[in-house]
């Protein structure tokens, strides 16, 4: 429904007195209402008030009064939506402080000089921070708005004259404020321009007015509050110096942003939202006929916006893409990183436009600050029909319906549950209060407890049990510190005794992650804020300790865990690697920032790969390539970042290729691999090879070297020509004439096993060329026998195995035979069968040796599944934590004796 300027008279009646007060105003309201209300149409018009002879302030007040009745014009007719109303009110609010700051300013300047900053002696200048809703952009048309002065450095006024009074900065800028809260929000016949709310300053309505950086540090670092956080998220500012501005960044962003992932923060916008409630239930029992709070009612506009700002809180020290000031473009940035999902997303800002732009008809009644229905029947039928709704009940069943989608998702995460399921699972209860355990029960308790849970050695497990509550990190935590990890433990109790099996090594695999985390108030509340995680944790490590381990090494992957969705999502690898580039530009010029962001990002994608490992939804086959894909992702990423770092550097990217080996080579790469890697140039710059040598040099050290959020990978380099003894880097035209003329035959067979993997794609082309070349040379298949036995036996030599166990690598009829096997295939009839030479792994080698009839066709495909199955057990075996493989021999006798007949056949015959 559309609605005319008369209709604008009807529903509005300051809209109607001030167009009414004078004959023009109709005509500038029409003209101004065809405009792009823009800070250059601002100033014009202002520029004619002034000119016609009124002061700032009166001139700023009827400008002010013609963009509201211009907007109600554009609103109700249909010409503007949400976005454009909200970007134009706080457009000008930016447009009227910076005005009367400018002008306030100079007036001041002239009366006491020019303050000047105590150590740096450069000129001050007031900073005026917008909060709330202005700082968003989203400000209302009948706000107020919440401002705070800050200012560089404590001094005094530079006077150039005896008639200016020397005043400190503190005093020239409490002054300035003062003279710009009236110059804003003083009635007068003209009303005003906008309310001026201060208490968000530091120490309140008591504080002082302008507050100097050094001031603003130490308030925010000794007595800021949690909702002190939440307020200066939107904190924007509207004047001064860029350096200055950027000054204050560093400063409020540590005290606003943490740099882990902060869950603590649910719990503290939880309680102040509950405060707002109770407080908004008690103004409605007192006025019922005021009733239906759209901002600050159940579903109202307040709960989208700490929907929103919780993720900040809790994410943004993390992820600068999350510290957008506005509600609406946060919840959109949610919805593109798979925070929230698209759908939930979609109904919140329909839920956001459909709750504001009520608000705004409620305030275009009067020009009145208010959130609620008005009394009056007659009103309230006016803001229906402003709606687009026939009638009151009308609106009112669309208001109930939008704010119970609202309630419905802010219920979802900020509901305590505490006291609620802790699992998915029927299991998954909390312990009863009755049978809660705490460090002041006996070993007996405690055990009697865990033997009626059903584990398995329950004395030992208790002792355990008993160990973590004894611990002086344990007893030296925070009351409630200690109090949410022992609920933690309960919780956790009869989910590990409804797992059948391991109860006691998963006990105690999680004692010991609660240990490394308990420090970390964060993570504590991650666990309780969201039950299922505890559960999924719990699952994790029953099923491998090497995943416990690596929890507990990296415990920010808590987060990982929250979100099935995303947990188990298949990996976008291109998507991947556009992510890296973003964050590792984002990061640029601080060197440990991007090697974390590198770190960060691997252990995360890796633990979602793990993740979907142990719920059994990836073959060993297809984890190996997804983890070599990340590997092959990381190096270039590393490579392009290093390379930025080396001074003198000549050319905007190198002329350099890693060349993978090993498990990275043939794809095989576990989770956790050494990436075996040579690098070569081909760059006829002087300073070329001293260039690309430092280049790999810093790669490595980027690869290698532990940062706060670990390491990255190991690297060998021990197969590079000359290997320990040859250059670290290698002229493309000096390695292929080592491969042609004096490489070893046992670096013939690592080709077998090599790719290019990153950097410039002409050599990385070059280089496979080559590898074809080298691998289907002509050979005599007697010495090629003889040398690849040879290595065979050196091989075995190192190492022995007298455990009368199996040893899945390295024993006769194992992994290394297969493995040699394939390589001995492919170098000696490669020259006849060219597609020999694809890197297409091993099974798929020893099936297509098979399918050419080079070797038995059962054979090849008895060892080929061998292969697999050796892989398999390897993998499930290292999950446990095993650096070993080894199994009962009689667990794989048809298997190894497949492979050995297969070695026989081919060597032996």
């Amino acid at each position: 429904m559309t609605y005319s300027s008369l209709t604008s008279n009807l529903a509005s009646r300051f809209y109607s007195r001030w167009v009414n007060a004078a004959p023009a105003r109709a005509g500038m309201v029409k003209e101004l209402a065809e405009l792009s209300m823009k800070p250059e149409a601002f100033a014009t018009l202002l520029q004619k008030e002034v000119e016609a002879g009124l002061p700032l302030p009166r001139a700023m007040r009827r400008l002010r009064n013609l963009v509201i009745c211009a907007l109600i014009e554009r609103d109700l007719s249909g010409r503007a939506d949400l976005a454009e109303v909200l970007d134009t009110i706080s457009g000008f609010a930016d447009f009227a402080v910076q005005t009367h700051v400018a002008a306030l300013t100079a007036e001041m300047i002239e009366a006491h000089g020019t303050p000047v900053g105590e150590e740096s002696g450069e000129p001050q200048e007031l900073i005026v921070l917008g909060m709330g809703k202005l700082g968003g952009g989203e400000l209302n048309v009948s706000s107020d708005i919440d401002l705070i002065f800050v200012y560089p450095e404590q001094g005094e006024t530079q006077t150039t004259s005896p008639e200016q009074r020397q005043l400190s900065n503190h005093e020239f800028f409490t002054r300035l404020g003062k003279k710009l809260i009236g110059a804003l929000s003083e009635i007068t016949e003209d009303g005003f321009t906008f309310r001026v709310d201060m208490a968000l300053r530091p120490n309140g309505n008591s504080g002082p007015l302008a507050a100097s950086f050094a001031m603003l540090e130490e308030y925010l670092l000794v007595q800021g509050r949690e909702w002190e956080r939440y307020a200066w998220v939107k904190a924007r500012a509207l004047t001064g110096r860029a350096s200055d501005i950027a000054a204050l960044e560093q400063i409020v962003r540590p005290f606003v942003y943490r740099r882990y992932l902060d869950f603590g923060a649910i719990e503290a916008l939880r309680n102040m939202h509950a405060q707002i409630r109770a407080e908004v239930i008690r103004q409605e029992a007192r006025h019922p006929d005021r009733s239906n709070n759209v901002k600050l009612g159940r579903g109202g506009i307040r709960e989208i916006e700490f929907l929103a700002q919780v993720f900040q809180l809790i994410r943004g020290g993390r992820d600068p893409e999350l510290r957008n000031r506005s509600t609406r473009r946060t919840l959109s940035t949610l919805a593109r990183k798979g925070l929230l999902s698209t759908a939930e997303v979609d109904q919140l800002q329909q839920a956001y436009v459909f709750l504001r732009n009520l608000e705004h008809r409620l305030q275009y009644l009067d020009d009145a600050q208010t959130h609620t229905m008005p009394a009056n029947p007659e009103d309230r039928l006016t803001v229906a029909r402003m709606m687009g709704f026939a009638d009151e009940q009308s609106l009112l069943d669309e208001l109930n319906r939008q704010r119970a989608i609202v309630a419905a998702q802010f219920d979802a995460m900020f509901s305590d549950k505490s006291n609620g399921r802790v699992a998915e699972s029927e299991a998954a209860q909390p312990a009863p209060a009755d049978t809660s355990l705490s460090d002041q029960d006996s070993l007996e308790a405690v055990a009697a407890r865990l033997m009626a849970l059903g584990f398995e050695d329950a004395p030992a497990a208790a002792q355990r049990l008993q160990a973590t509550w004894q611990s002086s990190r344990f007893q030296s935590l925070p009351e409630n510190s200690r109090a949410k990890l022992n609920a933690l433990i309960n919780s956790a109790l009869p989910v590990i005794g409804a797992i059948g099996s391991s109860r006691s090594a998963t006990l105690s695999r999680l004692l010991d992650f609660f240990e490394a985390i308990a420090r970390r108030a964060a993570y504590l509340a991650l666990l309780t804020e969201f039950p299922h995680t505890l559960e999924r944790v719990i699952r994790m490590m029953h099923a491998s300790d090497w995943a416990a381990k690596y929890l507990t090494r990296h415990p920010i992957l808590l987060d990982e865990l929250l979100e099935t969705r995303s947990l188990k999502a298949a990996p976008d690898w291109p998507a991947f690697a556009a992510e890296c580039q973003r964050q590792l530009d984002a990061a640029h010029g601080d060197t440990e920032l991007q090697m974390n962001v590198l770190r960060d990002l691997h252990h995360a994608q890796l633990f979602r790969l793990l993740a979907q490992d142990l719920e059994g939804d990836l073959t060993v086959e297809r984890l190996a390539d997804h983890l070599s894909a990340l590997a092959d992702i990381l190096v270039a990423a590393t490579i392009g970042a290093v390379w930025q770092t080396v001074p003198n550097r000549h050319r905007e990217t190198p002329l350099f290729a890693v060349i993978a080996y090993g498990k990275l080579g043939g794809k095989e790469l576990g989770y956790a691999s050494d990436l075996d890697v040579i690098f070569l140039f081909d760059d006829e710059h002087p300073d070329a090879a001293a260039l690309y040598a430092k280049l790999a040099q810093r790669f490595i050290t980027w690869m290698t070297m532990h940062t706060s959020s670990g390491i990255l990978f190991d690297v060998d380099i021990a197969l590079r020509p000359d290997g320990a003894s040859g250059l670290l880097v290698s002229r493309f035209a000096a390695f292929e004439k080592y491969q042609a003329e004096s490489a070893w035959l046992w670096e013939h067979q690592a080709l077998t096993r090599a790719r290019f993997c990153a950097g410039d794609a002409d050599i990385g082309a070059r280089f496979e060329a080559l590898r074809v070349t080298i691998l289907r040379k002509p050979r005599d298949e007697e010495k090629l026998k003889e040398e690849v036995r040879a290595m065979r036996r050196k091989m075995h030599d190192a190492h022995p195995n007298r455990s009368g166990l199996f040893d899945l690598k390295h024993d006769a009829g194992g992994m290394i035979d297969i493995e040699f096997v394939v390589q001995f295939l492919v170098l000696r009839h490669a020259e006849r069968y060219p597609q020999l030479t694809d890197d297409i792994g091993n099974i798929a080698l020893l099936k297509l040796c098979g399918e050419l009839g080079l070797i038995d066709k059962t054979l090849a495909n008895g060892a080929a599944d061998a292969y697999r199955s050796f892989r398999k057990l390897q993998h499930q075996i290292r999950l446990q934590g095993e650096e070993r493989a080894r199994v009962e021999t009689e667990r794989v006798s048809q298997e190894a004796a497949t492979v050995r007949q297969l070695w026989a056949s081919i060597f032996e015959g």
